[in-house]
């Protein structure tokens, strides 16, 4: 990548990550955690000199709750893709999510050395690809299937029909090599949505979380859950976790941010299972906040591919490392550990009620 290119990509990654809403009108598409979604309540005078960010995730040890999620088509961002975040993630002690929609496959990922992945689903029309794929993800080391739930049909994105967005000739979905689905046909709106409306099973439901459990033991993550009631019935139905996610908010407009969701299905789950964060998080800051509110983890999406396009693989190190800074400072400045301290007395929220205020003294 030339100096001007990755300069040029370096400005679209740092006006992005400050990014804190769009709105116009009766449009609203909220992604990233507002400012002023929480404040934090820090405790002082407590020995903070040794701080411990690991965890464990499905039984797996991580070195933070941070983790990598789906991002599609990554060699668009630059030619090593997911390859680079792979071996970034690996070297970070984390956990990288393949998306279905990856420019490398399975097999590619897993050749570029050890570490801890999770495979994320989209469920085809034709269930013997499916399985095929669940079985490849299998054999190829993936921990947990991520199965997204909230794109029966694809939202409405506006840039991609603008742009007529499609893959570059020189790209396919390489997991659906030599299944004639790994292109992407040109059309007149966007390539993407008319690959959706032609593959994607609009009739997925919860049978076929269940089902899914049949044909594979990897545990399920149930990946696009925004709401108390769904998050109950993701437990009845013996999913492994949940992933809080809005897609990026490009799925339907009014939606709740991530941060905003996230109590309520936390408090649904009554501790069954782990909930974790996908969207919104741009700051360690917003790694404590998640966490407060009862996440298990996060994921990170956009960081990673604006810092990928930026830097390659060193890019998405140097992201993973400031969120990893940003969140241990936080956790010292509020008087926290280890994740086990992070609580809810922590933070207040902009949908708390007023905390008790002092009584009035009494006139002598």
């Amino acid at each position: 990548m030339m100096p001007s290119q990755s300069r040029s990509c370096l400005r679209w990654f740092t006006t992005t990550m400050h990014l804190v809403q769009r709105t116009n009108g009766l449009f609203k598409r909220t992604e990233t955690l507002s400012q002023g979604s929480c404040d934090f309540r820090p405790r002082i005078l407590i020995d903070v000199s040794k701080i411990d960010m690991t965890t464990t995730v499905l039984g797996f040890k991580i070195s933070m709750p941070i983790m990598v999620a789906p991002t599609a088509m990554q060699k668009m961002a630059h030619p090593d893709g997911e390859y680079a975040t792979a071996r970034a993630a690996s070297a970070a002690g984390t956990i990288m999510t393949l998306s279905s929609w990856a420019t490398s496959s399975v097999e590619e990922v897993a050749s570029t050395g050890p570490g801890i992945r999770f495979f994320q689903l989209y469920v085809y029309k034709n269930r013997n690809v499916v399985e095929q794929l669940v079985r490849r993800a299998e054999r190829a080391g993936f921990k947990a299937i991520a199965l997204t739930v909230d794109t029966p049909r694809l939202g409405r994105r506006e840039s991609d029909i603008k742009n007529r967005f499609t893959l570059p000739p020189n790209l396919t979905l390489k997991n659906f090599e030599g299944l004639d689905l790994g292109k992407m046909d040109e059309a007149a709106d966007s390539g993407l949505a008319s690959y959706v409306a032609g593959q994607i099973d609009r009739t997925l439901s919860w049978k076929d979380v269940q089902w899914l459990q049949t044909i594979t033991k990897l545990p399920i993550l149930v990946k696009g859950v925004l709401t108390g009631e769904d998050a109950r019935i993701a437990v009845q139905a013996g999913a492994a976790g949940i992933i809080v996610s809005n897609h990026g908010a490009r799925q339907l407009d009014y939606v709740p941010a991530t941060i905003s969701a996230l109590e309520e299905v936390v408090k649904a789950t009554q501790g069954r299972i782990p909930v974790f964060l996908d969207g919104g998080v741009r700051r360690g800051t917003d790694v404590f906040k998640a966490l407060a509110l009862g996440a298990s983890g996060i994921f990170i999406g956009r960081p990673v591919v604006f810092s990928l396009a930026a830097e390659g693989e060193a890019g998405v190190r140097k992201v993973l490392q400031m969120l990893r800074d940003e969140f241990e400072l936080t956790m010292a400045l509020s008087g926290c550990r280890s994740l086990k301290e992070i609580s809810r007395n922590h933070i207040t929220t902009e949908w708390d009620t007023p905390r008790d205020s002092p009584r009035p003294l009494a006139r002598l």
